[in-house]
């Protein structure tokens, strides 16, 4: 079965209200909740250090990389 639309249930809140006095026109109160302080953004000199280890683990890997592709290039020579 499927659900009914936002247009139909809005269709019968609308009647429901209506037929209730118009009671849930007025205004609700805000419920009064604390407030987080603003976060500050992170800048780039924040992602530097915290990813200082990025740079020498690509570094690695384009080297264990390279290596495999030469071996693989060499073996296509001898084994073709």
């Amino acid at each position: 079965m499927t659900k009914k639309s936002r247009r139909t249930k809005n269709k019968h809140r609308v009647a429901a209200t209506k037929a209730a006095g118009g009671l849930s026109q007025q205004p609700r109160p805000q419920p009064t909740s604390l407030q987080s302080p603003a976060r500050i953004p992170p800048t780039a000199q924040d992602s530097t250090d915290r990813y200082g280890y990025v740079i020498s683990e690509v570094k690695r890997i384009g080297i264990i990389a390279g290596a495999i592709i030469l071996v693989l290039i060499i073996l296509s020579f001898i084994l073709g």
